[in-house]
């Protein structure tokens, strides 16, 4: 019996170890979810004013569509796509012997004209003094007279001829009415051309305008403001550098396919290239009645419904709220019901919130961005007010 008992001493000495090693392999602590930085935006009750981006294309205030006064064949073409070009350059040339031929043939009927009109007028002189002397009667002059003013119109008609047919020989060579660049060609050497048909597109040297397409809710607004210098700003592509630009010209109807206004704004010359992209930003004002109107990325799906993730400020936790929705504006979002003004709500990041998750305001780590604001700071752009 003594030596069964001293055999099993050593595994309660090892009961302890067993029993450490255990606890060592029990689940982890969970970590506690990242305080991720979102934007933010405050729902106001009487409105208030929403960022809208567009993109806009770079084109200069005056584009002409050049083409040929009369009709031939090209004979050359002297200038390439993107080409710089001066007053007065010669860009193409049709083949000019139809309209010399032309010219040759008015110049000898003016000839002919000029020697009729020189004979009926000798020959008027001369019966002028027949009836002085009473040897014809006044018909007889009165006939002459009529023949030698006849003589005289159809010279003058030979002679505007003339000249018509002189310019139309000059109109063979296509030239550049301003300075600045081809941005189209569509001609090539031996086509046949019409008097008047588009060959050349020029884009003048001068002011530029930056180009874009609003929907049609913001028609009037941006017509609005027509003329106030920066009530927009512009950045070129890649750049973080805005610029205040002004609306120059809104379209007066919406276009038929996309329903949209043409709007082009003047960038002046602010060193924007020609066909370059630019990005163009507009604080529109939004009031609606009978709901709120949010950002579209602020919208998020959760348990097939859509909701809103609402900041609280305080504890600056979010919560995912139900919201109906209604229509769609552009990149705006109508909210019927399940929020109220005055509620914070988050704009960026929204795919990666989980309830009660700690967060914080994002803050701009660039010289160009825009940081964001507290919930009292209702101006500003990433913490600004909708309605």
């Amino acid at each position: 019996m003594n030596n069964l008992r001293w055999s099993k001493a050593p595994y309660y000495l090892l009961l302890p170890v067993m029993a450490a090693l255990l606890a060592g392999c029990g689940k982890k602590p969970v970590a506690e979810p990242p305080v991720r930085a979102v934007r933010t935006l405050v729902l106001a009750e009487t409105g208030g004013v929403l960022e809208r981006e567009f993109a806009a294309e770079i084109r200069a205030r005056t584009e002409s569509r050049l083409g040929f006064r009369v009709g031939g064949k090209v004979n050359r073409r002297l200038v390439e796509l993107g080409q710089s070009v001066t007053r007065g350059q010669v860009l193409a040339q049709l083949d000019p012997k139809d309209l010399q031929l032309g010219q040759e043939a008015a110049r000898a009927g003016l000839a002919a004209a000029e020697a009729q009109a020189a004979q009926a007028a000798a020959n008027f002189k001369r019966f002028v003094e027949l009836k002085a002397q009473g040897f014809i009667s006044a018909a007889e002059l009165e006939r002459h007279d009529t023949m030698n003013k006849a003589a005289q119109a159809s010279l003058r008609q030979a002679r505007a001829q003339a000249g018509v047919q002189g310019n139309q020989a000059s109109y063979a060579a296509l030239t550049a009415d301003a300075p600045g660049v081809i941005t189209g060609v569509d001609l090539e050497p031996g086509m046949v051309v019409g008097a008047g048909m588009p060959v050349l597109t020029l884009a003048h040297d001068g002011p530029r305008d930056a180009v874009f397409s609003v929907p049609e809710d913001m028609g009037a607004t941006v017509r609005g403001l027509i003329g106030k210098p920066g009530a927009l700003k512009a950045r070129r592509w890649g750049s973080q550098d805005w610029l205040p630009v002004t609306v120059r010209e809104v379209a007066a109807a919406a276009d038929p396919l996309t329903r949209t206004y043409l709007v082009k704004a003047d960038v002046g010359r602010a060193g924007f290239e020609l066909g370059q992209t630019a990005t163009v930003v507009l604080n529109a004002p939004v009031r609606v009645a009978g709901g709120v109107r949010v950002p579209l990325n602020a919208l998020a799906e959760r348990e097939g419904k859509s909701v809103l993730w609402v900041l609280d400020g305080k504890a600056m936790t979010v919560t995912p709220v139900p919201v109906t929705t209604s229509d769609i504006t552009g990149n705006v979002i109508l909210i019927s019901k399940g929020i109220q003004p005055g509620q914070e709500i988050v704009t960026a990041g929204v795919h990666v919130l989980t309830p009660g998750q700690k967060v914080r305001r994002y803050q701009a780590s660039s010289a160009g961005a825009r940081p964001a604001s507290s919930p009292a700071s209702a101006s500003t752009p990433t913490s600004g007010v909708a309605s």
